[in-house]
């Protein structure tokens, strides 16, 4: 999504993707709060590659969140059912940005030990209300720090929503399937750009900047050279029915790409399982 842009000071943030405490309150089977900023769990993908089927990323993991900053809560209701919630300052915004705060209403059912399915709404502002000044009397100063507010600002919302389904198979196989639909309006009562998957429509060029079909389709082998080391090899075909990718020739556009990758993915750490 693009709404990195209305960041303040994003440089002051960049190196930091998860940071958050954790109380867990004794209600029922367990209310866990989390404060702080936290990777985005919209969408089947996530933004480690230790934790991915494939080295590169499906188109539509590009059209969700990557990270929030708020309060998020999960309530185990019973041994099948959770609800979540979150509270934040928008998508890909550290900082808030305007008077508005983003919600997320989710629920991550497990019919099964082997079975995960998650329904998630998200509704937010992804328009900011304040903008950089330079014209500053206050001192020392630094960008981001002193704004200005927007008069008439843009007041379009942004609704997710997003459905994914996991069945670990067999310790060596698991499936996935994934649904999602976003509309996003510059002002309240504007047309809306529309997206939805899993073949990926961009209605009005919301995310990619042409209306099309984009498709992709992608085989990765992966071995495991030791805990914490592991190689990626990928073949991948991506295809729309418009002229959409580079050719190499300066200008010149195709409508498919071929693209073949080794990936090493290394990591530390005494986390256990996914990040």
């Amino acid at each position: 999504m693009l709404h990195r842009a209305n960041e303040t000071r994003p440089d002051i943030y960049r190196n930091i993707f998860q940071a958050y405490g954790r109380y867990v309150a004794p209600i029922g089977k367990g209310l866990t709060i989390d404060f702080g900023k936290w990777a985005s769990s919209l969408g089947f993908e996530s933004n480690y590659t230790k934790d991915q089927l494939n080295y590169s990323r499906s188109f539509y993991f590009y059209y969700l969140p990557f990270y929030h900053m708020g309060v998020r809560t999960n309530f185990q209701i019973n041994d099948k059912v959770a609800f979540n919630y979150w509270l934040t300052n928008g998508i890909q915004q550290t900082e808030a940005f305007n008077s508005f705060k983003d919600e997320m209403f989710g629920f991550t059912v497990t019919p099964t030990h082997s079975i995960t399915w998650n329904i998630n709404y998200y509704l937010g502002q992804e328009h900011p209300d304040v903008t950089s000044s330079t014209n500053c009397s206050a001192a020392p100063w630094q960008p981001g720090l002193c704004l200005n507010p927007i008069l008439d600002p843009a007041n379009g919302k942004t609704h997710i929503f997003d459905s994914y389904l996991s069945w670990q198979v067999k310790p060596k196989l698991l499936l996935g399937a994934e649904a999602d639909y976003s509309i996003q309006r510059v002002w309240q009562n504007a047309a809306p750009g529309q997206s939805s998957a899993p073949s990926h429509v961009d209605r009005g060029g919301l995310f990619s900047g042409t209306t099309q079909a984009l498709k992709e389709g992608t085989g990765t082998a992966t071995y495991r050279f030791g805990n914490g080391f592991l190689g990626m090899l990928e073949y991948r075909r991506d295809w729309t029915n418009q002229l959409f990718f580079p050719r190499g020739t300066a200008g010149a556009l195709v409508g498919h790409q071929d693209t073949a990758t080794l990936g090493l993915v290394w990591w530390y750490g005494a986390k256990q399982g996914s990040w």
